[in-house]
């Protein structure tokens, strides 16, 4: 595996054959691996409205079945091409959790949420993703969070509950279920995600992923089409196509690269801008029209999150 890694990651290449001081291509890769964490970032903040968009011409299964099968499409042929090798055994239980988090789980329990949810709240709700991920990257490195961490941790749960009990008239709702669990299984894929991307190039975690989830996702696009008739229209293919391609592979691809070179918590704190990206593409393709409680309680996640992120510094 590690012969194979350097042989199909370019990065790893450059790294190796590079003339420069150990201490000049550090501040490089850091640099470099911000930046593909941060178009990481950019993709996923078009994942709500792409999904809205998709759902105009695809139905909730069929969406989610086909974007898995078009994106392990992609992946499967990459990995061919390159002929990588199948990862190492010991590997594949790390890989199990990110499809079950991330090719699977939370891209069907954002889906149905979004059947009743608007872009904009779920956007809010998901806000807590980069807080559950650092959470989820201190229980598993074995990292014992401050009570500040905690607090910030609290209070920003806190406000997104507010946030949804208001919006939902008094209760949650079945869509707030589903993102709710969505944050859980997400930040599960991305820890994991995160820490295999050390060992193998990033590119390969997601793809692996994708491709084992063939056996399931395949016949599962079959049978959901063949009960969800399709109709096609420009912005349900345009969803498809940048939830499959933009966010399920080339958007993670990116990302797990970023964190293999920067760790879990700083690449969390690029998501900060997540959720007031996603409000900001919610009015400009959607034409939503945002209550001003959206960003405020966005604004207040981001600072609790923050204060997260330092605590643990």
């Amino acid at each position: 595996m590690r012969v194979q890694s350097s042989a199909t990651d370019p990065s790893s290449i450059a790294v190796s054959t590079s003339p420069a001081a150990p201490g000049a291509a550090a501040p490089a890769s850091q640099r470099l691996g911000t930046l593909q964490a941060a178009l990481g970032v950019v993709a996923f903040s078009l994942t709500f409205p792409a999904t809205a968009w998709g759902l105009q011409g695809f139905g909730p299964w069929s969406l989610v079945a086909v974007r898995s099968v078009l994106a392990a499409a992609m992946a499967g042929t990459c990995l061919l091409a390159l002929r990588v090798r199948l990862p190492e055994r010991r590997h594949w239980a790390g890989l199990a959790v990110v499809a079950a988090g991330v090719v699977l789980g939370f891209p069907m329990l954002t889906t149905l949420a979004l059947q009743t949810s608007t872009t904009s709240h779920a956007a809010v709700v998901v806000g807590l993703l980069p807080l559950t991920t650092a959470l989820f990257s201190a229980l598993r490195m074995g990292i014992r969070p401050s009570r500040t961490f905690w607090a910030a941790a609290l209070a920003g749960a806190a406000a997104v509950l507010a946030f949804t009990v208001a919006q939902s008239g008094g209760a949650l709702t079945a869509a707030d279920g589903y993102l709710f669990a969505a944050l859980v299984v997400c930040a599960a894929g991305y820890t994991e995600g995160g820490r295999l991307a050390r060992i193998m190039p990033g590119w390969q975690v997601i793809g692996w992923a994708l491709v084992f989830c063939l056996p399931l996702t395949v016949p599962a696009a079959v049978v959901a089409l063949s009960y969800e008739p399709v109709v096609w229209n420009a912005h349900g293919v345009l969803g498809v196509l940048w939830v499959a391609v933009g966010s399920q592979f080339l958007g993670l691809v990116v990302w797990y690269r970023g964190m293999a070179a920067v760790g879990i918590p700083k690449a969390s704190q690029l998501q900060l801008a997540q959720p007031l990206l996603t409000l900001v593409w919610s009015v400009l393709l959607l034409g939503e029209h945002l209550s001003a409680a959206a960003p405020l309680t966005a604004a207040a996640v981001l600072v609790c999150i923050a204060v997260t992120q330092r605590s643990r510094s």
